[in-house]
């Protein structure tokens, strides 16, 4: 059901088919699917790897920046692999356990799927890893130059070296970096470790990155965005093609009425008066050759039939949108720097220019993604932009209806706060405590624990149990024993947002909330309905007929779920999620049995526990002693490491 090649693969795949290093730059470029089918084709040619050695070693080598991302390039390697001659791809993710990396076999695999700290973690006991390598693959390369620089250059050079030591003047060697953003340590790549790659930049904002676009930002007040217009236009070199961005029709009247009665030579285009696009285009042509300078005023909406992209400037007289803002630097493409940005090639000195005029009215939602792009871009930025998106970022944390984010809880922190859609700040209307006795709350302490539902090796929602007297423990013999009899078993006739019900899930009964109705299902006879087990924190799509009417007295004790975190411990190798191995570990470890915990820390429904233990009692010797301590149970996988800052940094919140 393919279609076909999309425009950045189209691009990408004929030079990667054809063996060539390849950058690839896209807003596409965190899909594999832009290396993996050239790639694929170019290995079914075996006659190219005639001259290798015939030691074991892998032909291609991806490098992913996380193991989530690398088990899926492993997937997709298995599906489209069976069109193509076996290749034994592999998958390996090593923890810190040496034992774990000395064990693995490679005999016959030719592709590996990788983490630069899984590979260098293998190449300690696999040393000839390298001498058959023909394509090293680069995959999110943003993320991997930003996150494991060191590790990246590192491979980079085993890989030139095993190019030196087996003299492949037969053979292919390639190296495929492809990602979303344009990053500085990219060029360094392309001059030590690439052959004349080609390289393919699909995203304008990112390919005026490469080009060496100089970013203005000038702030003013809005009445004096004329005044400063003007200067700005005050030309020192010949032939400057100038675009003026306004926002609206009127916008552009107005500039252009002052542009003239300053004698500047410009035109003007927009779609709310007449123009003509033949005439303009003509004069935009004609008085550049003259050596004379020309000014357009327009508006974004004349871009596209104009098609102008040899202007040598930019001015953004309105403020622009981030995807508006890309549109805009494509009428400079034509002046971008084209090579790789050394210490020769000074910022003063390049063609094309982007100036953005900054008032106290420029719109608060545009200006945060116009200040990433800045950052990204490492222009300049004055206090002004940095005030401004302040004010969005607080008035965004403000918002009641998000949640809190979940890394914040886990780890203490979150790495992608700037796009990351939750909260990071504590709201006391929100946080309240739920679920969680209010003794604990005052004097928290150790408290029995049962976990239910685990979501990963260090997120649990499960009940607090008392040992004295469970109330929960009551209850639920009383709704089963309830609903044992046919005529208690009565079905909800109209299902309702929030309200509790009963739920037969194989031979036992549970309380459950209907979190989400979609409004379409709601039209049928039979629908689907997101509902939460209040009393075990999963939530699950049941069809609505299965929902029973729960009598008042069964409702009475509050949800009694409750979200555990297991302090001071996170993923290895700056990972943002754990791995499904320790999940599954964990998993199969604690669900469903008690344990014994600290709680350190309480908010709203989350409890933070450290340590939480599984206790063994030996009832011949009158004594119990410590099985298991989860948190050490993690670290003993290789896959999770120390967490000191955890607690500290959920304090400072």
């Amino acid at each position: 059901k393919f279609s076909g090649p999309n425009f950045t693969e189209s691009y990408c795949w004929p030079p990667v088919a054809r063996g060539c290093d390849v950058v690839a730059i896209s807003y596409e470029g965190n899909d594999p699917f832009l290396y993996i089918p050239p790639v694929l084709t170019f290995l079914q040619s075996t006659s190219c790897y005639k001259a290798l050695s015939h030691r074991s070693g892998p032909l291609a080598l991806i490098l992913c920046p996380g193991w989530k991302k690398a088990q899926l390039v492993f997937e997709l390697l298995k599906t489209y692999g069976r069109c193509s001659r076996q290749l034994h791809p592999m998958l390996i993710i090593l923890g810190q356990n040496k034992e774990e990396a000395r064990r693995v076999k490679i005999r016959g695999c030719e592709v590996i799927v990788t983490t630069p700290y899984s590979l260098l973690r293998l190449f300690e006991y696999h040393t000839l890893l390298f001498c058959r390598l023909c394509h090293l693959i680069l995959d999110e390369i943003e993320v991997l130059l930003s996150d494991t620089t060191e590790q990246v250059f590192t491979i980079l050079d085993c890989y030139k070296k095993a190019i030196i030591a087996e003299e492949w003047e037969c053979s292919p060697h390639q190296v495929i970096a492809v990602g979303t953003r344009w990053n500085k340590h990219i060029a360094h790549m392309i001059k030590e470790f690439m052959n004349d790659p080609y390289i393919v930049i699909t995203a304008v904002e990112e390919a005026s990155i490469y080009g060496n676009v100089q970013q203005v930002v000038q702030p003013c007040m809005n009445s004096e965005r004329t005044a400063v217009l003007l200067k700005i236009l005050d030309f020192t070199d010949n032939n400057q093609k100038v675009l003026v961005f306004t926002n609206s029709g009127n916008e552009a009247e107005i500039v252009h009425k002052a542009l003239k009665s300053n004698s500047i030579f410009s035109l003007k285009i927009h779609k709310e008066g007449e123009f003509n696009v033949k005439y303009i285009l003509e004069q935009w042509t004609k008085k550049c050759r003259s050596g004379s300078h020309i000014v357009l005023v327009l508006t974004d909406d004349c871009m596209q039939s104009l098609g102008i992209t040899d202007a040598t400037c930019v001015i953004h007289f309105g403020f622009p949108s981030p995807r508006i803002f890309g549109q805009r630097l494509h009428s400079i493409s034509d002046n971008f720097y084209n090579g790789i940005k050394d210490s020769s090639v000074d910022q003063e000195c390049t063609k094309a220019k982007s100036v953005i005029l900054l008032t106290e009215n420029s719109a608060c939602n545009n200006a945060l993604g116009i200040l990433r792009y800045l950052q990204h871009a490492e222009a300049e930025i004055p206090p002004e932009l940095h005030d401004l998106t302040a004010k969005t970022l607080e008035a965004e944390e403000d918002k009641l209806s998000r949640p809190l984010c979940a890394y914040l809880k886990t780890f203490g922190i979150c790495k992608n706060r700037t796009v990351c859609p939750d909260r990071h700040q504590i709201n006391l209307q929100m946080d309240v405590s739920q679920n969680i006795p209010d003794k604990i709350i005052q004097t928290p302490g150790c408290v029995t624990i049962l976990p239910l539902h685990i979501v990963n090796a260090t997120n649990y929602f499960g009940r607090i149990v008392d040992k004295e007297k469970d109330q929960y423990t009551t209850l639920n013999e009383e709704i089963n024993e309830y609903f044992k009899k046919p005529n208690n078993k009565i079905s909800v006739k109209t299902v309702e947002k929030l309200a509790f019900y009963g739920l037969c899930e194989k031979t036992l009964f549970h309380r459950v909330q209907v979190v989400e109705i979609s409004p379409k299902e709601e039209e049928n006879l039979f629908f689907q309905v997101k509902i939460k087990y209040i009393d075990e924190g999963r939530t699950s799509q049941v069809p609505s007929y299965q929902l029973l009417h729960l009598p008042a007295e069964f409702q009475c004790l509050p949800p009694q779920a409750v979200e555990f975190i297991v302090c001071r411990v996170k993923p290895i190798d700056n990972e943002i999620e754990w791995n499904s191995k320790v999940t599954h570990y964990i998993h199969h470890k604690i669900k469903g049995k008690l344990h014994e915990a600290k709680i350190v820390h309480t908010l709203g429904n989350t409890a933070w526990v450290d340590p939480m233990v599984r206790i063994e009692l030996l009832p011949d010797l009158k004594m119990s002693v410590v099985e298991y301590n989860v948190r050490s149970e993690i670290l003993s996988t290789g896959l999770g490491t120390d967490n000191p800052e955890h607690l500290t940094q959920l304090q400072k919140l």
